[in-house]
């Protein structure tokens, strides 16, 4: 009979623990009572206009740069929308998120994926392609704690990509959701900071810093397209969630925000160091980098591991886990991705150890 008391390393979301429903009541009741006209009305394209003027002095751009959304996969889809059409070649790492592959692929981009190192994507071979004679539309780089890998592009590769994007004529979609959650290690500056030629664009969320549940992200860029993407949210949906963004605004206006974060951080940090001294101990042979913030790690269990077998075996277990294969347009077959941010320190090691057991049934298999 399968397990049923379920430990899930498979959804990138903070367990209900480290989510401050406290602050965030007393956020939306301030929205209420400070703003009720624009909070319960339908708003504007463009989002609520403190939350946007808070992220316009964040990244330190004009709020015309700004676009406020529902949640950060929006922002994506919209950006995708403008920018990919049927046949243009796209670079994607590899491994990259799997909801990117699916929206890119549903729109008919010529993907060109690009191996992902400890230190981020590989630029040399990125040059390689571009020299080889890809003319690529778009470049998606997660760069903090990339989603599935768990790796942070270096400070040296985030310089050469914008020379790269300069010299070959392609938009850098810095998708950054992760970019507070750095529990240690050096803070490199964003990629958006140090763009002086509108050859980036950003993207990021709430999601990971609050809570997914208020479905709140944003898109950062040159002011030309932001008006483009913001005419094209009116016609999808006049306006984004006003009393979730207001609620957001009052959360991070507070100092709650702040709190928030440094919560999330360290339940993190404790979290992703029990899980790699479980691997280390209950599958010795693995490999895999330990991040050094955000939510995921990835996890090669080695040659001959069919990970479809592994996951099917896992759920026996009473384990959930995400095969590599979906994060790839080709190969992963021995890979897992591990989201640690849901499952609570002391719950992590029995976890590593159901999978393991999930790990030998699949080579018996």
């Amino acid at each position: 009979m399968p397990n049923t008391d379920v430990i899930s390393f498979s959804r990138g979301a903070p367990s209900l623990d480290i989510v401050d429903t406290e602050g965030l009541k007393a956020a939306a009741a301030a929205a209420l009572d400070s703003d009720p006209t624009r909070v319960t009305g339908y708003g504007t394209s463009v989002g609520y206009p403190p939350l946007r003027e808070w992220i316009a002095a964040k990244h330190d751009v004009a709020v015309e740069n700004v676009l406020v959304t529902n949640g950060s996969m929006q922002a994506d889809a919209f950006l995708f929308d403008e920018l990919v059409e049927p046949d243009a070649a796209v670079i994607v790492e590899r491994p990259t998120y799997d909801r990117t592959l699916l929206g890119l692929r549903n729109r008919h981009g010529q993907l060109h994926p690009v191996t992902v190192r400890a230190d981020g994507v590989d630029v040399d071979e990125l040059e390689g392609v571009l020299k080889g004679g890809v003319r690529p539309r778009l470049a998606h780089i997660i760069p903090n704690f990339q989603n599935p890998a768990g790796v942070t592009l270096s400070g040296e590769k985030r310089t050469r990509l914008l020379g790269l994007a300069e010299e070959y004529d392609f938009t850098i979609f810095e998708d950054d959701p992760y970019l507070d959650i750095r529990f240690r290690g050096r803070q490199f500056p964003t990629m958006l900071s140090q763009d002086r030629n509108d050859r980036v664009v950003y993207a990021s969320s709430f999601s990971k810093t609050v809570c997914p549940g208020l479905r709140t992200g944003y898109l950062v860029g040159p002011a030309d397209l932001i008006k483009r993407i913001a005419t094209a949210a009116t016609n999808t949906y006049i306006a984004p969630n006003m009393f979730a963004q207001a609620t957001i605004h009052q959360f991070a206006a507070s100092g709650d925000l702040e709190r928030s974060i440094a919560t999330v951080k360290a339940a993190l940090e404790e979290r992703v160091d029990q899980l790699s001294a479980s691997l280390r101990t209950h599958l010795p042979n693995a490999e895999f980098v330990v991040p050094d913030g955000g939510y995921f790690l990835w996890v090669d269990l080695g040659e001959g591991v069919d990970c479809a077998k592994v996951a099917a075996a896992a759920a026996d277990e009473g384990v959930q886990v995400v095969k590599g294969t979906d994060f790839v347009v080709d190969g992963g077959e021995s890979c897992l991705r591990l989201a640690y941010s849901a499952v609570p320190a002391d719950r992590i090691d029995e976890g590593v150890r159901r999978l393991a057991k999930a790990v030998e049934a699949a080579r018996a298999r």
